[in-house]
């Protein structure tokens, strides 16, 4: 269905997968397994929302196109370039900058409704129509990387360690720096002994297949959340794999996801941890624009040291292994025994988390966005007019923000969003502007993926309805620096820029969307958190740097 008000027109989902209480439910499918020969073919063969099945069925018989034309809106005014000195990071808008300083850590820029131009594109599948579903999947795999590419990004010492993934369909200068999932697991960043796959939407043979031959038969564990029948699918694709193991996350309250999507890469050489937005499936690492960190390769510590040695200035070693604790597994034991013996005091980012559960007192602050308006407060520096600076927030799910912005978006969650520096003046809620960069219908219509690029992005009927006011935050998607205005995205990202956007204060990349489960929302009187779903993100801070 479209909407359209003063803010242009927003896809709004038909599907009932998003209740009041959960939000960014790419929430998975507890249906029976289809029974006929064209329900497999149709459907995509691993556990998923009903929004993805349906983009899927729609890639298989795309809609026709007919000849009318569209209308186009005005082309961008041409904004001069400003510098500016002093605290904070600079933001480039500038694509003649060479990847190497590692700025392309901010270049998704934000454009105003009227700055798009709307261009005409066919959909791009990954093969002929006339190919079938495992064929097209291949197809997806074939995502090319010179191994010079790599080394490439490896000793170029950026010190961000955040890097886009690559897009198929996009100038092959744009992919400069980006990765695939290939290029991560590929022997260059060391020889895997072992490795470790959190995340929610897993496609177990394309996985494997990801692998470089020579790793493909090494222990690999997936952590996931599915139940019942969606367990069910996971498991009978992992049975020709001797090498598979997993571990069920408990998701006790209602309507919770494991959304957390991490790998754990275990070499002969040390250890490396990724921190990313991609699902596993070949349509993640295709044509969307999805993010990710990628850590230092860790080094194992002499023998004999104990547990606290090898942290680092931003707690990341405690931080992530009080994290896996929460799933309380034997098998994640092992991982955590593991992280202990390996060095990770070269990490700059902190690890921002959420798990399931109902935290009073101190441990309030430990996950979600209590944990984000902690961090703020302790190590974010006091931002010069911060009443001027906005917060922006970008994401692929939205969830029942409530009758109004006063209910949860504009207090509790604005809250920690500004704080900084713990002598900061706390700012009242409507003080500071919010800016919520969403896809419209003509940026999924006009996307690399066509109209199936929106089962990537649910935002139920119901809840939109409900919340009509939230959209008078929105703003279109648009990342012209990077390349990917037409690769939609499906990362998650949220800064604090100055008002001409060439400084920032802090930014974050995590799986959490625009949602109450992924964030948490206060319970009796302020005194309690409840958080339904896993996440996991990194936030940069200079101080850091």
């Amino acid at each position: 269905m479209l909407q359209e008000g003063a803010h242009g027109k927003w896809t709004v989902s038909s599907s009932d997968e998003s209740t009041e209480e959960n939000s960014d439910s790419e929430k998975p499918s507890t249906s029976s397994l289809p029974d006929t020969a064209s329900d497999r073919i149709s459907d995509p063969q691993y556990p998923c929302s009903e929004a993805r099945k349906a983009a899927h069925k729609r890639k298989a018989s795309p809609v026709k196109f007919s000849g009318k034309s569209f209308p186009t809106e005005a082309p961008p005014v041409a904004k001069p370039r400003t510098t500016q000195e002093g605290s904070g990071w600079c933001l480039s808008s500038s694509d003649e900058e060479p990847e190497e300083k590692g700025e392309h850590v901010f270049k998704e820029t934000l454009k105003e409704e009227k700055c798009d131009v709307p261009i005409e594109r066919p959909l791009n599948l990954c093969k002929n129509d006339e190919l079938s579903e495992n064929q097209k999947a291949e197809g997806c795999d074939e995502t090319p990387s010179e191994a010079q590419d790599t080394w490439d990004i490896l000793s170029r010492g950026n010190p961000f360690r955040f890097f886009l993934t690559k897009v198929r369909g996009v100038e092959q200068s744009y992919n400069s720096g980006a990765l695939h999932i290939k290029d991560i697991l590929s022997p260059l960043f060391g020889t895997l002994v072992s490795s470790a796959q959190f995340n929610y939407c897993i496609d177990v043979p394309w996985l494997v297949r990801q692998y470089p031959q020579e790793f493909r038969k090494k222990p690999l564990l997936i952590v996931h959340g599915e139940k019942r029948e969606s367990k069910a699918e996971l498991m009978a694709q992992a049975r020709p794999y001797e090498n598979i193991s997993f571990c069920q996350a408990k998701l006790d309250i209602a309507f919770g996801t494991h959304h957390t999507k991490m790998m754990l890469l275990l070499y002969e050489e040390g250890l490396r941890v990724v921190i990313h937005t991609s699902n596993l499936i070949a349509e993640d690492w295709h044509q969307k624009t999805q993010g990710m960190w990628l850590s230092p390769l860790y080094p194992r510590l002499p023998q004999g040291t104990t547990g606290v040695t090898g942290e680092s200035e931003t707690n990341f070693k405690s931080d992530l292994i009080s994290y896996l604790m929460t799933y309380n597994s034997p098998v994640l034991k092992e991982w955590i025994d593991l992280i202990q013996e390996h060095d990770l005091s070269e990490t700059r980012v902190y690890l921002l988390g959420s798990t399931p559960g109902r935290y009073q007192g101190g441990d309030k602050e430990k996950w979600g966005h209590l944990r984000l308006r902690k961090l703020l407060k302790e190590h974010a520096s006091s931002i010069p007019a911060q009443r001027s600076w906005p917060v922006v927030g970008q994401f692929s799910s939205i969830g029942s923000m409530g009758a109004d912005g006063s209910k949860w978006l504009c207090s509790e969650f604005q809250e920690s969003l500004v704080a900084a520096g713990s002598r900061g003046t706390t700012l009242l809620q409507c003080d500071v502007p919010i800016h919520l960069v969403y896809p419209t219908v003509d940026n999924v219509r006009q996307s690399l993926e066509g109209y199936p690029a929106g089962g990537s992005l649910p935002y139920s009927i119901q809840t939109a309805q409900k919340q009509l006011w939230l959209h008078s935050y929105f703003h279109k998607w648009s990342a012209e620096v990077s390349g990917r205005s037409h690769a939609m995205p499906h990362i998650k990202t949220y800064m604090r820029p100055s008002p001409d956007f060439q400084k920032i204060a802090w930014f974050l990349v995590t799986s959490a969307n625009l949602s109450k489960a992924a964030w948490g929302a206060l319970e009796k009187n302020g005194s309690q958190l409840m958080i339904r779903s896993y996440e996991l993100g990194v936030l940069f801070l200079p101080s850091a740097f």
